[in-house]
């Protein structure tokens, strides 16, 4: 079994010393290091952990019979985190960012449990709580039995002393603060280090297969574990407002005027028979181009403050086939972004039927849309 230390790092690199000391005095080994990081995060990596001169990684294998070949670690271990544009994020302080945190944690513990001969070893010790969070909720989602969540516990005077990174064979002195900030001196000997096994509860024998062949958003992955009725969707045109369960969307007026008319088709079908995933209220795109007279009243209704922009010929007060098929496609990027991929098949503009006799509508049963004006 080859075990993987998967692990965070912030301004105090020393936590990888420190876990790997407290798993090698518990009698594991570890294969691989695999560090997520900000920016700065690697820069005190390289300056400190994997220094050319004095490198404290290089020391503690020394200290402790291993060798670089006995551990899969390098700068190409460590993961920085990296936004659209290809910059390195100095720190998580944005919802964006968060997001990018939360694809990578996901992506990197999808990569290291897909092979069953490895354990993974989640280290939640280092970094923003922010990103102990989402390391964790990675392995609440694709974590395994032989799968760990691992704190480490250093005795508190040692903590945040920028020159400890161990406890060596031979005790040296440090240069401690105590509470008050004043400086006092102990010797390494005194320190101790604990690791702790966090319990936690995996669902990912609860997710489909189909979801397991690659990394998925969170929203993807979870939907799957609630095992409630269907969401209902709820329309509010007064406030522009779309709600799925408890997630809610302030929708572009153009586009919502032409949802809220072919969901409002879904509502008055008078079908008795189960309407769940009936077509019989779909619609072909013909249908569609004759109701602009009322999908334009629909949006004349709406708070709007540049009704301009819409009022074009290629608006919605002007509908035509092509910019049907352009609103269709933004309004599904909209649901996709607010309610996750798997409420798209509930909430989309569904088509049915091949061209020219595509007929277009929405799934969800009638008796779960709440149309407000």
């Amino acid at each position: 079994m080859k075990n993987v230390l998967l692990a965070m790092s912030g301004l105090n690199p020393q936590v990888i010393t420190e876990a790997l000391y407290a798993i090698l005095h518990e009698g594991r080994q570890v294969d691989a290091i695999q560090i997520i990081t900000t920016r700065i995060g690697k820069e005190r990596l390289l300056t400190g952990l994997l220094s050319p001169i004095n490198s404290r990684y290089s020391n503690f294998l020394a200290e402790f019979g291993l060798t670089p070949e006995n551990i899969d670690f390098g700068p190409q271990n460590i993961h920085v985190l990296t936004n659209e544009h290809g910059s390195e994020l100095d720190d998580i302080i944005t919802p964006a960012d968060n997001e990018i945190l939360i694809r990578t944690c996901l992506e990197l513990a999808w990569t290291h449990t897909r092979t069953p001969q490895t354990a993974v070893f989640f280290l939640v010790a280092g970094g923003r709580k922010t990103m102990t969070s989402c390391l964790t909720l990675a392995a609440q989602l694709y974590g395994r039995p032989q799968d760990r969540i691992y704190h480490v516990l250093v005795s508190p005077e040692f903590e945040n002393c920028p020159d400890f990174w161990y406890p060596p064979r031979n005790p040296v002195r440090l240069a401690l603060l105590d509470k008050n900030g004043e400086i006092f001196y102990k010797e390494t000997s005194y320190a101790i280090i604990h690791l702790v096994s966090i319990p936690f509860v995996s669902v990912r024998d609860r997710i489909p297969d189909s979801l397991l062949e690659g990394p998925h958003p969170p929203t993807d992955l979870m939907a799957f574990l609630i095992k409630e009725e269907l969401p209902g969707l709820r329309i509010n045109l007064a406030t522009r407002k779309v709600s799925f369960g408890t997630t809610n969307v302030d929708f572009h007026p153009a586009r919502l005027a032409l949802y809220a008319f072919l969901v409002g088709l879904k509502k008055r079908c008078e079908l008795t028979r189960a309407c769940r995933n009936c077509s019989e209220c779909f619609v072909e795109t013909s249908d569609i181009l004759a109701s602009s007279a009322e999908i334009a009243q629909l949006y004349k209704t709406l708070p709007v403050t540049r009704r301009s922009e819409a009022a074009n010929a290629s608006g919605i007060l002007s509908l035509t086939k092509e910019n049907f098929r352009s609103y269709r496609s933004k309004i599904r990027d909209d649901l996709r972004r607010a309610f996750g991929q798997t409420a798209l098949f509930e909430l989309e503009i569904a088509a049915e039927g091949r061209r020219p006799d595509t007929r277009y509508g929405i799934r969800l049963d009638r008796k779960l849309i709440v149309m407000e004006n």
